[in-house]
């Protein structure tokens, strides 16, 4: 049983941080006015909606063909000369 009492400094540092973001975490600390927030989202909202617009740039370099995958490994065949 002695051997457990290491467990109780951890113990007591959980209980506490939890204690700490439930003290935190409560409602009504840092309450942002409702119309603040909607603006806010919709700015959000409308800087993504233009950042997606934007084309992707291309690579320099053409992507290499994609093997067809059968789901069985085989080794590719040997050209005969």
């Amino acid at each position: 049983m002695e051997i457990l009492l290491w467990l109780v400094p951890s113990l007591v540092v959980g209980i506490l941080a939890m204690l700490w973001v439930a003290w935190l975490g409560r409602e009504g600390r840092g309450e942002v006015d409702r119309d603040v927030a909607v603006r806010r989202l919709a700015g959000a909202l409308e800087h993504d909606a233009r950042r997606r617009r934007r084309p992707a740039p291309g690579y320099a370099a053409p992507q290499p063909e994609r093997d067809r995958s059968s789901g069985i490994a085989v080794r590719p065949s040997r050209r005969a000369s």
